[in-house]
């Protein structure tokens, strides 16, 4: 018994303890830890952005550059982020049929949403910038239609309408109608300013601002929605209101005025 009480107290029996509880330790989080789900998780992104990289290679490059990096017929896509090439590709504005367009119209979708999330996955790789968004940022659940009007009329409606019908700019230019815009892409576009657009980041409109614009643009989309108002002349601004005031007001004055003439020359010859 001595000897072995002599043996627990060696200086190395502390030491030789550690590591076994070490040794232990490392065994158990090997056993247990999810390091083939992450390892299977990255293989399964480093896979998306290859096969982005060929989509790229393939529709993109003979604009944006091998690289992303631009040049004189498409911009650099360094860091414009994954939103950008959901809502570019996924609104059919990219590939662009001509580059000498005063502005890239919305068209059929040639990619599946499948390509379209490797060419972002691909793009995303190149430089950091706003992700997709989830369903969750841009869905109805919580959003105030009221702030969101008062948002969309401060922010968006001197181009696009203060219903969001869209209106003409300069040199060729437009905004687009937002009817029948899909949520995420209206999201989208205010994460990254596509074209004309100015970008509005969550420092100068938050997520939920976001979310009460999308919310706003939904209720005055919707057919259930009355113009209190009366006819709204498609919607559109002063442009029809005056034409409108032009033909048939002025109309209706002219038809006023003629028939008062003829009535008084009427009454002069009796």
């Amino acid at each position: 018994m001595k000897k072995l009480s002599a043996r627990r107290r060696h200086p190395l029996a502390a030491v030789v303890v550690l590591l076994l509880a070490l040794a232990a330790t490392g065994g158990l989080y090997a056993a247990f830890a999810p390091a083939g789900k992450a390892q299977a998780d990255e293989t399964s992104q480093s896979l998306t952005i290859k096969e982005g990289k060929k989509l790229y290679a393939v529709g993109c490059a003979s604009c944006h550059g091998t690289g992303g990096q631009g040049s004189s017929d498409g911009p650099s896509l360094v860091g414009v982020g994954a939103a950008a090439v959901d809502f570019q590709v996924g609104t059919g504005r990219m590939p662009a049929s001509s580059s000498q367009m005063a502005q890239i119209p919305s068209k059929k979708v040639v990619y599946t949403q499948t390509q379209i999330d490797q060419l972002a996955a691909y793009i995303a790789s190149l430089g950091a910038g706003p992700n997709v968004p989830t369903s969750e940022q841009y869905g109805p659940e919580g959003a105030d239609i009221a702030k969101g009007g008062e948002l969309f009329r401060t922010n968006c409606a001197q181009c696009h309408n203060f219903t969001g019908k869209g209106g003409a700019l300069t040199k060729g230019k437009y905004a687009p109608t937002l009817e029948g815009v899909d949520p995420k892409h209206i999201y989208e576009a205010m994460q990254t300013g596509p074209q004309n657009m100015p970008s509005f980041p969550d420092t100068t409109l938050t997520e939920k601002n976001k979310k009460d614009i999308i919310a706003y643009l939904h209720a005055v989309d919707s057919s259930e929605t009355t113009n209190p108002g009366g006819l709204e002349l498609g919607g559109i601004g002063p442009v029809s209101e005056g034409l409108f005031a032009w033909i048939f007001g002025l109309g209706a004055l002219i038809a006023v005025a003629v028939w008062v003439a003829a009535r008084t020359a009427k009454a002069k010859k009796s």
